[in-house]
C-alpha cells in the first residue's frame, strides 16, 4: 500500500522538487476567544511520508489549531510553518498545501467542475488537471456538471479532497475528511492517504473515526481542552496492534481530566 512508485507519482502529479524535509511544525500555539484559552500551548511535527492523524473530543481545540497553522486564524501566541514557511509566505500555496478545512463550505450554486476550473485557474494549471482529480476522487462526468448544492456530504468531500490534490501538493491537511463517507469511501480515503504518505507527501488529518486512524495513520497527536497531552507513534501507544487506539484515547483524556 505505501510502494506506488511510478504509478503513484502520476497519479498525485508529485512536483519533482518534493522534498525529504517537508514538514507541518506547530511550536507553542495559543488562542483565547474571550476568557476562553481555546489552544493553549501546543507544539507538534507533522513528518514527511507519514500520516499523522490530530485527535480530540469536540471543543478541544482541533480546528482552531489547524487554522493557525494555515494561517486563517491568527495566534495570540507561538507559530507554525509548512515546509519551512509560514502558510501566508508560501507562494502560491495551493502548489504546496492541499486543504481541506470544512467540505460544506463550497459555493451551492457552482458545478463541481468549475469550483475545480476556478481553482485551477487560480493556480496556473491547466484545465486537464480538472478532469484527473475528479476521476481520482470518483466524480464522474453526471457528478461534476451537478450544482454543489445538490450533493451529498459524502460528494461534497470528495469535491474537497479532489481540489486539494489539484495543485499536486507536498502535503495535505484535512479536517474529519471522512465525515460523510460510506464503508466504501472510508476505505478509498485510507489507500489515497496512505499512497499519498508513500510517495513522501507530509498528511496532517483530524478525526472523530479511532478505529480508522489506527488503519492509516503513522504517528498520533491527542489533545484535550485546548492542551497537548499524547503523541507519538501509533504502534507505541496500541503496543503493536494490541491495544485499540480508542481505549487509548479514552484513558488519556479521562486522566488528563481528572
Amino acid at each position: 500500500l505505501r510502494r506506488c512508485g511510478a504509478a503513484c507519482r502520476t497519479m498525485f502529479g508529485a512536483p519533482p522538487d518534493r522534498q525529504a524535509g517537508a514538514m507541518i511544525t506547530a511550536t507553542n500555539l495559543s488562542k483565547r476567544y474571550g476568557g476562553t484559552l481555546a489552544v493553549d500551548d501546543v507544539s507538534f511535527t507533522a513528518q514527511p511520508g507519514r500520516v499523522t492523524g490530530f485527535l480530540g473530543a469536540n471543543g478541544s481545540g482541533k480546528s482552531t489549531t489547524l487554522r493557525m497553522i494555515c494561517g486563517m486564524t491568527t495566534p495570540d501566541a507561538g507559530s507554525a510553518t509548512i515546509l519551512g514557511e509560514p502558510y501566508r509566505r508560501l507562494a502560491n500555496p495551493g502548489r504546496r498545501v492541499g486543504l481541506l478545512l470544512d467540505a460544506t463550505a463550497q459555493h451551492s450554486g457552482r458545478t463541481g467542475r468549475e469550483r475545480l476550473a476556478m481553482d485551477a485557474f487560480l493556480m496556473g494549471l491547466p484545465t486537464s488537471r480538472v478532469d484527473e482529480v475528479l476521476e481520482m476522487v470518483g466524480l464522474d462526468r453526471s457528478a461534476a456538471r451537478k450544482r454543489i448544492g445538490a450533493y451529498s456530504l459524502g460528494m461534497r468531500q470528495r469535491l474537497g479532497i479532489a481540489a486539494a490534490l489539484l495543485g499536486s501538493p507536498e502535503v495535505l491537511i484535512l479536517d474529519e475528511p471522512a465525515n460523510g463517507l460510506d464503508p466504501v469511501g472510508i476505505r478509498w480515503m485510507r489507500t489515497l492517504l496512505a499512497d499519498f504518505a508513500g510517495d513522501g507527501g507530509t498528511v496532517l488529518l483530524s478525526s472523530h473515526l479511532l478505529h480508522e486512524v489506527q488503519l492509516i495513520a503513522d504517528d498520533v497527536v491527542i489533545i484535550n481542552a485546548g492542551r497537548l497531552i499524547a503523541q507519538g507513534p501509533v504502534d507505541e501507544f496500541t503496543a503493536g496492534g494490541e491495544q485499540s487506539l480508542e481505549d487509548v484515547f479514552f484513558t488519556l483524556t479521562d486522566r488528563n481530566a481528572a
